[in-house]
């Protein structure tokens, strides 16, 4: 090693001798010994499960320790504190380095499905709480942790483990509800009841109506579920810790281990005098503890450290002492125990000493998640010397003291502001570690605070942190000391020293709080250009928490008998701290009628056909399919570039690297490059130009998937860049840069209808995309078979179809030597139904070009880089209405921010227009759709597939037609609700409209009238909170837009011994396809759901099927599988007349002697469908799923902040099949559109490279963005001719529901900046983030941060 110095100890022996054998690495994987004699430092836990004991139940979610899919419980034995201690942890960021003498516990190792679920495991199946269940396991594991070291944990506990944890499916609430079942507070969901008890004891059960909840008068709700049916939880039965490791742990003195890989030095010390020696050796070692960063900085900055050291467990580092001064802390204390030592301490301890304690509990409590805290040390996150750090400023602004130390000697240093010289540096020199932290007390006089904003209150990086404190000379408010200091205002940690020497010595009160605004909005700063952007919203932070601050001093000053001003009533709101509720909810739906047979299955709360499967982590995900002998791993080439030539590409490093076997490009494709869903407008790869940074330029093929990307990293592409560079829909716009055809719908006359009305407003607003973010990313698995051509693909796709066609015509052959294979997904929204051929055509030319079996799945980052999402819409409309409201005339005009291709972008467009009115009817109406071609990966499908984008736009000018003519907005929405019998703009009649029923019911379930009186009195009682109210609707067309894809396929096989295998061609992503149409085919075939099995999806039962999408999977598989059902029931029915009184397989078996065909094929055309944009005619939608939807929020207006209070959802799903998965799916779908309006922003630099990669910086909605109160409803006695068995398509329109938050906010906007004067429509653009929330929320504060002009600066990201 070139960082050598100095003599080496004998006892240390040769280190850098690449031949070293290393210690053997022993630990135990549910309850089973592991010893593993080539420890890999660079490999993870997660990595070792799935590839090298084939344990695939524990997910790859993200890599980054972000999502908790691979959460798993480590249990080890720790010496120092002399217990057994069980945690949860993400399995993808902890080395298996890091194991030894640990027991790990996996979701095999607590139950399966052939022998016995965990009651946690039956918990999440039975309360319908997985869907997809790709983030199942995870969930499961982080609730199996929290129970072994609580079995009965309050609420509060629940929710605080599952910080860590993601789902895109569910929208969490019945994963909540299940697993509330183990908690303190019970079992009952808590909707209509204050106190303790059920809500439902008070049930007039005579009347069948709930009489305890003021505005309720809907009929009982039947249970989704019985909690009486779990299985109780018996700690007793829990596997044990290993004995083995027990004595170990308890006799063993520590020894030093060392374990050598292919690049990297892993060195665990057994002393400190071993970690100062071996400091000194290696001053450029990295300490890890928890490698929540080093391992993010490897995988991701790909930055390698050829030397680690593991201090964990030395016994100096793990020591907490309580002196007079504070509380010292080791440095590998973990933030866990950190927390917990604080809590007692505060406790314990008089008030006015705990003020620094409270403040680094305030930050631990949204401080990453639990798997992070349970592993993340102290030190750590000191040293990182991140300058968004949420401990960082505490540390400074309290003046935390360190002890470090090296061969040399230790020191103490105070984190003040030259602790950080630099950008993540410190004051340490190499050698030197940190010892121990000193966490002072608070003296009397002295007042401290800790303040973090970021985008999502749970597990996310900050965008301003502070801690701040201030002493008063005793029992005045004369300022004799006060710090201030800051994360996210620079490249490091900053105390704002100007601002506290010119207080210094003032009286607390207005004049020096005008001086510290003033003072601060000079000295925190930022460059408009600055890293991270939202300089004005960070710089109005600095004030708005420094505000917060004052009146918290202010008002404790007051009580304390000092004599300042009192704060004023409607102020005192600003002070208070967040503390989340436990969320209640209440499901209604209508049961099935009197009679119906018990064995008859549809219509009742069916549970998901996999989820015991998926709780147990038994169910089977493209990526867990075992590895085949010779099987080889790919990782894609992709552009860095936005619009360029290649120049050249040289692979020569690349091809030399361990394991490497090859490297696929453009010249390796045996049939055609061209490629694309529907145009055939992209390439395969890359040939001469790049038009995306992500674009698939080639391949490399190699042994495994580490040594494949290490060698795709080392590939070096030369580019000669070329002109435009067209990133923006303004960018498109400047440059009419447009994809042809621009579609136009028009009916009526809207110029002479704009002369007729009494006013005409314009306005425009954009709308962000979305990241579809399902937890599988896009996978392939392809399989050679070595004769004719012909290939097996399993893949993660909602098309297996079109992959078909696409892999074929790669490969140049017919598409009959193709077969693709869906299991399942791990979710799909959209985006698996054209992007994930992106994928599977470079694989299979790969394996075509190796005859050997190739896989590849996506890290979380590739996937977010190459595939696309939601479309970026922008739209501006000119509306003519009535001094009534009543809208006359609308002229829209939308513009999609494409991509690099077509991909199925003119559909989506379409979809925005067909839906640009909403549920209004409006006579004279012109809408136009613009493409905008652009050089970012092709945007695509995504739920509601432009409907979303085309509604909020007329939800925008429906408000400010309501507050321009100062109305209620929920008088003018009814006013121009759509009536049965009346036209749309594409001239289709509304037959059995249900929206006055759906609007009517919401309005009362949710008690709009006296919700709105509640947030009307809440807003004139409070000035820096403020509550919003909003009613939104929805009218969704299903149908796909493309006539010929209206179509359905299946095939039924009964067996002699009576069991039915089913396969339609339909795909399974979670939505619950495969249950209904079990379900379908049950009560036509008059036998119970156990005999009918379906395994996958497969081109080789069902060919040519459709993508599952639009909505119309359901009503199109479900009558496919209706018809083939019915051909073999009409054939069985002779055998049933002969012997009336046989049972199933008795007409089975004589049908078969009597030798008819047991095997059916099924088919369906949606009737009476198609639509002509040239004539305006023609039915565009089968028909229309309604849904009304009633929200009320909060917002902190100083920092922009919001919470969702109560939400209530009122939905028409027509005779439901399953009420379980169709609430499943609204709440879901409602929680995604939670994320699409208020939280998931996707940014882009102006030069069209993609900023959030992974759930770091990229936030889809926690368990805690789940309204506090949520009631959902499936609409009663709304039978729908239309579809299978009168139900209807349920998966994209609540989606859209979701716009009721973002109305709801920008209600509660509208009474901020009444108080600052301000009145009448504004722009507020989606999504309602903090930082729109309160730049818009405009007052003394924003006036003294204003944006830099546009135009005067490269802003670091831009609005794509």
């Amino acid at each position: 090693m070139s960082n050598l110095t100095g003599e080496r100890p004998p006892h240390l022996g040769n280190l850098d001798d690449p031949n070293m054998i290393g210690d053997e690495l022993v630990f135990f994987v549910n309850g089973k010994k592991i010893t593993e004699k080539h420890a890999e430092p660079e490999m993870t836990l997660l990595t070792y499960l799935r590839r090298k004991l084939g344990m695939t139940g524990t997910k790859l979610g993200c890599a980054e320790g972000g999502c908790g899919a691979c959460t798993v419980m480590l249990s080890k034995y720790h010496p120092h504190l002399g217990r057994l201690i069980h945690h949860s942890v993400n399995a993808c960021l902890a080395p298996v380095c890091s194991l030894h003498h640990c027991a790990v516990t996996t979701v095999e190792g607590i139950g399966s499905v052939a022998g016995k679920l965990h009651p946690v495991q039956e918990r999440i199946a039975k309360s319908h709480g997985s869907q997809c269940g790709f983030c199942s396991p995870g969930i499961v594991m982080t609730m199996y942790a929290l129970l072994r070291n609580n079995p009965t944990p309050r609420m509060a506990d629940i929710e605080e483990a599952f910080q860590g944890n993601l789902c895109r499916c569910t929208g969490y609430r019945p994963i909540l509800e299940g697993y509330k079942t183990f908690s303190k507070e019970g079992g009952c969901c808590g909707g209509r009841v204050k106190g303790n008890g059920c809500c439902m004891t008070n049930v007039d059960k005579t009347k069948g109506y709930v009489n305890n909840h003021d505005n309720w008068n809907s009929t009982l709700p039947a249970p989704l579920y019985n909690p009486a049916d779990f299985q109780p939880l018996d700690p007793t039965q829990e596997i044990i810790f290993p004995p083995e490791l027990m004595s170990l742990g308890k006799t063993q003195s520590p020894t030093q281990l060392r374990f050598r890989g292919e690049r990297v030095l892993w060195l665990q010390p057994a002393s400190l005098d071993e970690l100062l020696e071996l400091k000194a050796l290696y001053p450029n070692a990295k300490l890890v503890v928890g490698n929540t960063e080093v391992g993010i900085e490897m995988k991701f900055k790909n930055l390698l450290y050829p030397v680690i050291l593991a201090p964990a467990y030395i016994a100096e580092l793990n020591t907490i002492k309580h002196t007079d001064l504070g509380i010292v802390f080791g440095a590998s204390c973990s933030l866990t125990v950190l927390g917990d030592v604080l809590k007692a301490a505060v406790a314990s301890l008089p008030s006015h000493q705990t003020g620094v304690l409270t403040a680094v509990l305030e930050q631990l409590r949204w401080f990453a998640g639990l798997q992070i805290r349970n592993v993340a040390a102290i030190g750590g996150n000191i040293m990182t010397a991140s300058p968004i750090s949420d401990l960082n400023p505490v540390f400074m602004a309290a003046g935390c003291k360190l002890t470090v130390m090296s061969k040399a000697g230790q020191r103490v240093v105070v984190m003040d502001e030259k602790f950080f010289p630099a950008y993540r540096r410190t004051i340490l020199t190499p050698e030197e570690v940190l010892l121990s932290v000193l966490i002072p007390y608070t003296k009397k006089s002295q007042y401290f605070a800790a303040y973090k904003q970021s985008p999502r209150r749970e597990d996310d990086i900050s965008i301003v942190t502070s801690g701040m404190s201030v002493t008063f000379a005793e029992g005045t408010a004369v300022v004799t000391d006060l710090a201030l200091s800051y994360g996210g205002m620079a490249a490091t940690t900053v105390l704002a020293k100007n601002t506290a020497n010119r207080l210094m010595g003032k009286q607390w009160g207005e004049e020096l709080l005008q001086d510290a605004c003033s003072s601060l909005a000079e000295e925190m700063v930022l460059h408009p250009s600055a890293p991270g952007g939202m300089v004005a919203y960070r710089r109005t932070l600095t004030l708005s928490l420094f505000y917060k601050f004052y009146l918290t001093v202010q008002q404790k000053l007051a009580t304390e008998g000092v004599c300042v001003e009192e704060v004023r009533a409607d102020y005192v709101s600003a002070t208070e701290v967040y503390h989340q509720k436990t969320p209640s909810s209440v499901q209604i739906f209508q049961a099935v009628p009197e009679g119906q047979k018990e064995e008859d299955v549809v219509g009742r709360p069916m549970m998901h056909l996999s989820a015991m499967k998926q709780a147990t982590g038994e169910a089977v995900y493209c990526d867990d399919i075992p590895l085949y002998e010779n099987e080889l791993h790919l990782c894609l080439i992709t552009s860095t570039k936005a619009h360029a030539r290649i120049l050249s590409i040289d692979t020569s490093e690349a091809e030399v690297m361990p394991g490497v076997v090859t490297c696929v490009f453009a010249k390796d494709i045996p049939g055609s490059n061209m490629t694309g869903p529907i145009a055939y407008d992209e390439t395969v790869f890359a040939e001469h130009t790049v038009t995306c940074i992500g674009h698939v330029i080639g391949a490399v093929v190699a042994d495994t998937q580490a040594h494949a990307q290490r060698a795709a990293k080392v590939v070096r592409v030369s580019y000669e860049d070329l002109q435009p560079v067209i990133i923006t829909i303004q960018d498109a716009i400047t440059h009419q840069s447009f994809y042809q055809p621009i579609r136009t719908i028009q009916r009526g006359d809207t110029e002479q209808a704009f002369t007729q009305a009494d006013h005409v407003l314009e306005g425009e607003m954009h709308m962000g995309g979305q990241e579809h973010f399902y937890l599988e990313t896009n996978v392939t698995v392809a399989v050679p078979k070595g004769e004719d051509g012909e290939m097996e693909l399993y893949v993660s796709t909602q098309s297996p179809s079109k992959t078909q066609v696409l892999v074929a015509k790669a490969l140049g052959v017919p598409a009959n030597r193709v077969v693709v294979r869906v299991k399942r997904m791990g979710g799909g929204f959209g985006g698996k139904e054209s992007r994930t051929t992106v994928l599977s055509t470079v694989v299979a030319v790969a394996a075509h070009k190796l005859k050997r079996p190739v896989r590849c799945m996506l890290d979380r980052d590739e996937d977010m880089l190459v595939t696309g999402g939601r479309h970026p819409f922008y739209g501006r409309y000119k509306v003519g209405y009535m001094k009534s409201g009543r809208v006359v005339a609308l002229q829209v005009t939308f513009y999609s921010n494409t991509g690099n291709s077509m991909d199925l972008s003119l559909s989506i467009m379409e979809r925005a227009l067909f839906h640009m009115t909403n549920s209004y009817s409006v006579a004279n109406v012109w809408g136009r759709g613009y493409l905008c071609k652009t050089h970012l990966p092709s945007n695509t499908a995504f739920r509601g597939f432009g409907g979303p984008q085309g509604m909020l736009v007329a939800e925008c000018w429906i408000t400010d037609v309501a507050q321009s003519l100062g109305l209620p907005t929920e008088q003018v929405r009814r006013l121009n609700l759509y009536k049965q019998g009346e036209s749309t703009p594409y001239n289709q009649i509304l037959e059995h409209i249900t929206l006055d029923r759906c609007w009517d019911e919401c309005l009362e379930i949710s008690g709009y009238k006296q919700r709105r009186a509640g947030v009307d009195e809440y807003n004139r009682t409070h000035r820096w909170t403020k509550r919003g109210l909003s009613i939104v609707p929805t009218k969704f067309g299903i149908s796909f837009t493309a006539l010929f894809l209206n179509q359905a396929g299946a095939l039924v096989h009964i067996y002699t011994d009576g069991s039915v295998l089913l396969t339609h061609g339909g795909t399974e992503m979670g939505q619950g396809l495969h249950t209904k149409m079990v379900q379908v085919a049950s009560r036509c075939l008059g036998i119970p759901p156990c005999k009918i099995h379906i395994t996958e999806t497969s081109t080789s039962t069902v060919p040519n099927t459709s993508p599952t999408a639009a909505s119309a999977s359901s009503d199109l598989n479900g009558a496919a599988v209706y018809n083939a059902c019915e051909i073999l029931v009409q054939r069985l029915e002779p055998y049933k007349t002969k012997n009336p009184k046989g049972c199933w397989e008795d007409w089975v078996r004589a049908a078969y002697f009597d030798r008819v065909s047991l095997s059916s094929t099924g088919f369906y055309k949606t009737p009476d469908l198609g639509y002509d944009f040239e004539t305006n005619s023609g039915r565009a939608f089968n028909y229309f799923t309604y849904g009304v939807a009633c929200s009320e929020v909060e917002i902190d207006c100083l920092t922009g902040s919001n919470t969702n209070v109560h939400t209530s959802i009122v939905m028409d799903v027509g005779n439901s099949l399953n009420p379980a998965l169709d609430i499943g799916q609204v709440e879901g779908g409602f929680i995604q559109g939670v994320g699409l309006f208020t939280l998931e922003e996707l940014r882009y630099s102006p030069q069209g490279y993609l900023f959030t990669r992974g759930p770091g910086m990229y936030k889809i909605p926690g368990f805690g963005d789940i309204p506090t109160d949520l009631s959902v409803s499936l609409l009663r006695d709304a039978t729908n001719q239309k579809a299978i068995y009168s139900s209807k398509a349920v998966g994209e329109p609540p989606l859209f529901l979701a716009a009721s938050v973002f109305f709801a906010i920008k209600d509660a906007i509208t009474a901020a900046r009444a108080e600052s004067g301000l009145s009448g429509p504004f722009r507020l653009d989606s999504p309602a983030t903090s930082e729109r929330i309160r730049n818009a929320c405009e007052d003394r504060f924003t006036k003294l941060c204003p944006p830099a002009l546009p135009g005067t600066f490269t802003p670091w990201a831009v609005i794509v």
